[in-house]
């Protein structure tokens, strides 16, 4: 099954010719999720062969710009394509209120249903699930009101250890029970272990997303040992007063929260315009904490 997020801008308030402003692309488990929609990021779906019309939940960490000024043309290109599959949409508080009235005075009539959810939690919480996943927010540390997020795999049932059920003639009706952890109970009383019927399940897997936020060790107890971790990394060492000031990241300080979460990889993003490369992001970040890559444009990673 597949986990990848694909990013589809990696830019900060200003997009650039390379680096347009902030949106991801996941699909887990052929759920297919948006997390922020700068402007452009129809373009870039098209550009980099995203399918849009697959999206199902659309997420909005906060009501800065370059994170959701994509969001109307984006919902209206998918109504003048002929989607007709309800849209899930969860954003802060007065999001709907921007969004709506803009469809509106455009025309349209949409031929699919969007619901709005509101985030406005000062605690994690859980914003949706079914059963092969589970999508948490948690409060970032901006100038305005932002949230995390969590997207978990939930965890998977266990193999079945095929030969030996044979072996001993097992009923079919007992495999859903095997699965779950439980023990057989043979009919002369014989008790066999659930570990000699089963192989372990691969581990599941959990990919955080920290956009716009400040240097806060908070997050971290909420994105523990993720396989993958993506942190902003507006600024370079250099400037952490600059970041400070704007409520912002160091590549060195998205490092160290990952360090001290003990993650699998870091991605680093939402670069300022006025860096031209990120080599120096690249190299603060790899003095704390070696597995970190600054990602493009376009790019996809698999957990």
């Amino acid at each position: 099954m597949k986990f990848e997020i694909t990013i589809l801008g990696s830019g900060a308030a200003i997009p650039t010719l390379t680096r347009q402003a902030t949106s991801q692309f996941i699909n887990c488990n052929e759920r297919y999720i948006l997390i922020d929609c700068g402007e452009g990021s129809q373009i870039q779906m098209r550009r980099f062969q995203v399918k849009f019309q697959k999206i199902q939940i659309i997420l909005i960490s906060h009501l800065h710009g370059d994170h959701f000024f994509g969001l109307v043309g984006l919902l209206s290109s998918m109504h003048l394509m002929g989607r007709t599959q309800k849209m899930l949409i969860f954003g802060p508080k007065g999001l709907e209120g921007l969004i709506r009235p803009q469809l509106e005075v455009g025309g349209h009539q949409l031929c699919y249903e969007i619901e709005f959810e509101e985030i406005d939690y000062p605690e994690s919480r859980l914003l949706w699930e079914d059963k092969l996943l589970k999508i948490e927010t948690f409060p970032l540390k901006h100038r305005i009101p932002a949230q995390g997020f969590l997207i978990s795999e939930k965890p998977k049932p266990k193999n079945l250890n095929k030969d030996y059920f044979d072996q001993l003639n097992l009923s079919l009706t007992k495999i859903p029970a095997i699965k779950k952890g439980e023990d057989v109970t043979l009919e002369d009383g014989t008790i066999i272990p659930n570990d000699d019927l089963t192989f372990a399940s691969l581990p599941a897997k959990k990919y955080a997303y920290c956009s716009d936020t400040m240097y806060w060790e908070t997050i971290i107890p909420h994105i523990k040992e993720v396989d993958l971790l993506y942190h902003e990394a507006t600024f370079t060492d250099k400037l952490k007063d600059r970041a400070k000031m704007t409520f912002h990241s160091t590549a060195k300080q998205a490092a160290t929260i990952a360090h001290a979460a003990n993650v699998g990889k870091l991605l680093l993003g939402h670069f300022s315009s006025r860096y031209e490369n990120t080599e120096e992001h690249l190299k603060e970040a790899t003095s704390v904490f070696e597995h970190t890559v600054c990602v493009e444009d376009g790019e996809t990673y698999s957990i």
